[in-house]
């Protein structure tokens, strides 16, 4: 079990250099010890970046679900295997025995069978965060069905785009849904939505919040009723290492969002082994990670990674500030939770109320802490060290993307010295390198650059969802034989490595990648604007904030410009959802553009962040005039 378990730094050093010499013989060994095949590999991986083709663990076959559950049922049947945790403090938490969750993954998998669902099927999942999102994830995986999970913040246009994108005929949902104080209409949004999906056949619904629906006669179905007449065995579908497991959407800096592909092999060898040592896990503690597992942070780190281990994995269906800021400290003390993993977002936004809601509760049994989403910021992360943490449990700052599949470069607790704002050192097997503009890598330390990955790692996407020239174009056709990450990158004097964010037009808003084109597009659809720009600036609690410039058509345009800029955000939570809608709005009487059209983002990155000091060369612009006008409107 050694090296499936990393105990020190020159253990980490050594497992690390064979990762990168012989990648082969590393991986066989962690795949061969620690999981359950159905079939041998005939060869364990191959590549090829310029095509981009990669595969993992080539003729092996599995089902995931097997290493999630089935194997677990001797030695640990009546662990909890997941831990929910309701909206409202006052319902009864549930606690769901590794028994349990697979007679009620396999029911869940007999109604998919009954409902037509087989091999290769797509099947789109939109609920809140309750047993069933879990389930009906391992359901699809149990009998071979592609899940594609969308996030049950995002509208109806967002959610009727990623069903037909995929052509999935099978939608699961839910009446409604819990956040806080408030309860949304969850199958209302569905229903919406499949106005626009033609080829939705079946939708089934969870019984959640007891609202009135509509069900429509032939195309919806309660699930529970299915459910209680369903076998509780069902056998698993022998899966290809290579065959897809699942999709997931994420923002693209153009147009619509790209449906990353991950494959069933590697993706469950990486995910697995990067929890087992990042975070730490022993057979006996409770994790927790906050993150909804309508994000790849929930795949990996809520469901397969947690559960291919035989850890106990806790869900949290409401949010950290009800009934008050306490809740996210009240829960771990409830719970005894040894690993907790959050966002920065969610750390910056506690850290501004009082200290009297986290000193209420015992912290004691936390052993590691984690922050994922986006690079923490120095204030942020000393507060967390100091009051949840109280300096004795390290912090593991994660840097990865939906696109990796798995963590690619933290800290391991008590084993790397950490520093605040450093992700630390690259994960075993991954071999990062920061690339000039002129496409050459900048070797050395103390440097700064764009960050690529040079050879694969089990884990990564294999493909865009029907488009492989887009997944080309976006990761591998910027540097040669490396996949680009979209993210700029120092490294220090000790190796150490900072993410310093998106070089493209993604912004991170609350730890979510918001492609600018997409919102763009939504306001330009507004029957006033004319055109618009969408830029990034600091914000103390979501990191980054949206500052959007818009022009209108009518440069005198007489109406209520307050409820203009509130009927343009409204147009953005319609067509994306509201975590795309803009902080500031300012309207302009033109954009500063090159002399071939494109837009300088740059300079209106300055004048949102309120840094017009140094707006560099400007003359070349095709409307330098315009700058003055904006900097003299913004103030």
């Amino acid at each position: 079990m050694s090296n499936y378990s990393i105990k020190n730094l020159e253990e980490y050093f050594q497992l690390y250099r064979k990762s990168v010499r012989e990648p082969e013989n590393f991986w066989e060994e962690i795949a061969e010890e620690h999981f359950l095949w159905r079939k041998r590999w005939k060869r364990v991986m191959r590549w090829d970046f310029s095509k981009p083709e990669v595969t993992w663990f080539e003729g092996a076959k599995l089902n995931i679900t097997e290493n999630c559950l089935d194997r677990h049922l001797a030695i640990r049947g009546e662990k909890t295997a997941i831990l929910f945790e309701p909206n409202d403090p006052e319902e009864k938490a549930q606690h769901i025995s590794y028994n349990e969750l697979h007679k009620r993954v396999c029911r869940f998998a007999n109604v998919l069978k009954s409902q037509g669902v087989k091999k290769g099927d797509r099947v789109c999942i939109y609920l809140p965060m309750i047993p069933e999102l879990a389930i009906s994830v391992l359901a699809c995986a149990r009998i071979g069905a592609i899940h594609s999970v969308v996030f049950a913040g995002f509208s109806s246009q967002a959610l009727a785009a990623r069903i037909n994108d995929c052509d999935c005929r099978t939608v699961i949902t839910s009446d409604g849904s819990y956040r806080g104080a408030k309860t949304l209409d969850l199958k209302g949004i569905v229903d919406q939505s499949l106005k626009d999906c033609k080829g939705v056949k079946t939708v089934l619904v969870v019984n959640r919040t007891g609202g009135e629906v509509e069900m429509v006669k032939g195309r919806d179905h309660w699930i529970e009723p299915l459910l209680e007449k369903a076998k509780d065995e069902c056998k698993p579908e022998i899966m290809d290492a290579e065959d897809p497991l699942f999709i997931l959407y994420t923002s693209g800096s153009t147009g619509k969002p790209k449906g990353m592909v991950h494959s069933s092999g590697g993706y469950m060898v990486f995910t697995a082994y990067t929890f087992k040592n990042i975070f730490r896990y022993r057979e006996e503690d409770i994790y927790w990670c906050t993150a909804d597992i309508g994000w790849i942070t929930g795949h990996s780190y809520i469901v397969y990674g947690p559960l291919a281990n035989g850890a106990t994995t806790v869900m949290f269906e409401g949010v950290p500030t009800y009934p008050d800021h306490g809740r996210f400290w009240e829960v771990v003390a409830k719970h005894k939770v040894n690993q907790f993993y959050t966002a920065p977002t969610a750390i910056r936004a506690l850290a501004k109320e009082s200290l009297d809601y986290v000193e209420k509760y015992d912290l004691s049994s936390i052993k590691v802490l984690g922050t994922v989403g986006e690079p923490i910021n120095e204030e942020a992360w000393n507060w967390y060290n100091n009051n949840i943490g109280k300096n004795k449990s390290p912090i593991v700052d994660t840097w990865w993307q939906t696109e990796t599949g798995g963590i690619m470069i933290s800290p391991i607790p008590y084993v790397t010295p950490t520093t605040p704002t450093y992700a630390t050192l690259p994960f075993i097997g991954v071999q990062p390198a920061l690339m000039d503009d002129k496409g050459n890598e900048i070797k050395g330390n103390q440097v700064e650059g764009r960050l690529c990955i040079k050879f694969p790692w089990p884990s990564m996407a294999r493909t865009i969802w029907g488009d492989h020239k887009r997944y080309y174009d976006t990761y591998f056709s910027a540097f040669k034989n490396m996949y680009f990450t979209g993210d700029g990158a120092m490294r220090n004097a000790v190796g150490y490595y900072r993410i310093t964010g998106r070089v493209d037009d993604v912004i991170i808003v609350s730890g979510h990648n918001l492609g600018t084109a997409p919102i763009e597009d939504a306001i330009n659809e507004h029957q006033a604007v004319s055109e618009s720009a969408i830029v990034g600036f600091p914000h103390e609690v979501k990191g980054n904030a949206l500052y959007g410039f818009v022009i209108l058509k009518e440069v005198g345009e007489a109406r209520d410009r307050e409820n203009l800029k509130k009927e343009i955000n409204q147009q953005i939570a319609e067509h994306i959802g509201p975590i795309a809608k803009l902080d500031k709005i300012q309207f302009v009487p033109g954009l500063p553009k090159t002399r071939s059209g494109k837009i300088m983002r740059r300079i209106l990155r300055k004048i949102a962040a309120n840094d017009t000091s140094n707006l560099g060369d400007i003359s070349t612009l095709l409307n330098p005039e315009v700058v003055e006008e904006i900097i003299k409107d913004a103030q």
